[in-house]
């Protein structure tokens, strides 16, 4: 028997979901050693979360967009502006290392 590959998943509703335009930020995609420092920040105020890392696209009739966004997901909404607030940083310190000319702020 063959796996699905693609099938419904019902959604759900986790506590908490951050996203950080990182791509909108830095003009790149995110590395696997900046997701891991980002687990490691996180890991001080969250004892579970999951971090995605997704090209977005989106099309209508009148325009397409894509994005380079790093997702975080909790299932709690405790500690909501801390991690928002890490998020934010550990993303302008990624931008500070290693950014794409193009994104110049």
């Amino acid at each position: 028997m063959d796996p699905a590959v693609a099938f419904r998943v019902e959604p759900q509703r986790p506590g908490l979901v951050v996203r950080v335009n990182f791509g909108l930020l830095t003009g790149r995609d995110v590395t696997y050693a900046e997701i891991d420092d980002l687990a490691r920040e996180l890991r001080r105020f969250a004892p579970l979360f999951e971090i995605v890392a997704e090209d977005r696209h989106e099309f209508s009739e009148d325009a397409e967009a894509s994005v380079h966004q790093v997702v975080i997901e909790m299932p709690s909404d405790d500690g909501a502006v801390e991690i928002v607030a890490i998020a934010e940083r550990w993303a302008r310190a990624c931008f500070d290392a290693r950014h794409s000319d193009l994104t110049e702020l």
